[in-house]
């Protein structure tokens, strides 16, 4: 179960009208995680992710990268513990 964890993400650029979030959950799903991302007022972008550990720090590093139009600025990561409250990755 330590292996298990939960992470929120801000992502800040140009990360809302490039397809972000559609990348962000393919990248999610692709990798077994479970939480959401949705766009946030300022023009950022906010995931919650969980699942084992190594999978959401190679999430972090997609997010990190983004899509083709995507331009990454800074990337905060918050850790926090698993809570198995998701049971798939969601847009919102």
């Amino acid at each position: 179960m330590d292996r298990l964890a939960r992470v929120r993400v801000r992502v800040y650029g140009r990360v809302q009208g490039v397809g972000f979030r559609v990348f962000a959950r393919g990248k999610a799903l692709a990798r077994g995680l479970t939480g959401y991302v949705r766009n946030l007022s300022d023009g950022s972008v906010e995931a919650c992710a969980e699942g084992f550990r190594e999978d959401i720090q190679a999430f972090i590093s997609d997010l990190r990268a983004g899509p083709r139009f995507a331009s990454v600025e800074r990337v905060d990561v918050e850790w926090e513990e698993f809570r198995g409250e998701f049971v798939s990755f969601q847009i919102r």
